[in-house]
């Protein structure tokens, strides 16, 4: 009897704790590469306490885990105990982070992004999409990296390289991009990357749905023609500013390659993060003649289009009275 009650009060003491008492709340626990005990305990004990932290490490010991192998992010449901909690730090597959990507404007916004959720230096991001091998294994150029990064929800692992998570999202890029796709974009005489390119300035254009094919469209017109694009969103992005909602000559006027008022072609790259709906509108639009736009005087966001300049011009002058007379500078 004596040998039972001591059996029991041991239970109670060492593994009734560890089995029936959970966490506290969800949370996530983040080990470093080459953790020590000391580097999970703390983390332990920022998202659910010094009690609970107490009772893992206790299995971890228990278990004799070779903490510097666990690097990764693992996330604990509210009410798990001890046990399985160790359980999940020491053999259960890493929990991958989310990464939503919708509309970034610049490369160095999206690269702050990135870096700033998963566990890798900055510039080891910066250095994977300057590297040119590294970027034409995507189609794409240094100066074109942001194409790769479709607007979409990934999920990458926190323990992950910096190239290791751009190959992740790159494979969506690489998907859309299969032959029926490469042959579509080459019948419009663009590359994949160009056309993502032209997209991102549609995407900027507009946000009519409706639209974005027949904008596309105009600006391949204006390539195979030899007019500059004349895009007032590359004009934004080449002074940093896309609240600006009247381009006067002063902006037109700025040196970057990216203005296209000043240079014919595409941009070097893109404007901002890439939509594939907005390429596929692009690739699947029907042919039109339309040179010039302007957006409506009503302000809808929509545009007229127009085949000549003359119409252009009239188009033009009624939404530059609409802005002065809203005294819209």
């Amino acid at each position: 009897m004596l040998a039972l009650a001591l059996l029991i009060a041991a239970f109670m003491v060492v593994i009734y704790p560890l089995v029936m008492v959970g966490a506290p709340n969800s949370g996530d626990v983040r080990i470093p590469r080459d953790a020590t005990a000391e580097n999970v305990c703390d983390s332990l004990t920022k998202e659910f306490g010094k009690s609970y932290a107490e009772k893992v490490m206790k299995v971890i010991r228990m278990r004799k885990t070779d903490l510097k192998t666990r690097h990764g992010l693992y996330h604990i449901e509210k009410g798990t105990n001890a046990l399985s909690a160790t359980r999940k730090l020491t053999s259960g597959g890493e929990t991958p982070v989310r990464l939503t990507i919708n509309g970034f404007r610049n490369l160095p916004l999206l690269v702050d992004k990135i870096s700033a959720k998963l566990d890798f230096p900055r510039d080891s991001l910066w250095s994977a999409l300057s590297d040119t091998e590294f970027m034409a294994s995507f189609g794409v150029t240094p100066e074109q990296a942001m194409a790769i990064f479709m607007n979409n929800t990934y999920e990458v692992y926190w323990s992950s390289t910096a190239r290791e998570a751009v190959e992740k999202i790159g494979d969506n890029y690489k998907l859309l991009w299969g032959e029926t796709n490469r042959h579509k974009a080459a019948s419009l005489g663009l590359t994949p990357a160009e056309v993502t390119i032209l997209s991102t300035i549609v995407d900027e254009e507009t946000n009519s749905e409706s639209e974005k094919g027949t904008i596309g469209r105009l600006y391949v017109n204006r390539l195979k023609t030899g007019m500059r694009l004349q895009a007032d969103p590359t004009v934004k992005f080449a002074v940093n500013d896309f609240t600006l909602r009247r381009i006067t000559a002063k902006h037109l006027r700025i040196q970057s390659p990216y203005n296209t008022y000043l240079h014919h072609g595409l941009p070097p790259g893109p404007i901002r993060t890439p939509d594939e709906e907005t390429i596929m509108a692009i690739l699947d639009s029907e042919p039109n003649d339309y040179l010039y736009m302007c957006a409506k005087e009503d302000f809808s966001g929509q545009h007229n289009f127009a085949v000549s300049y003359s119409d252009h011009v009239q188009n033009a002058l009624r939404y530059r009275y609409a802005l002065d007379r809203n005294n819209i500078h």
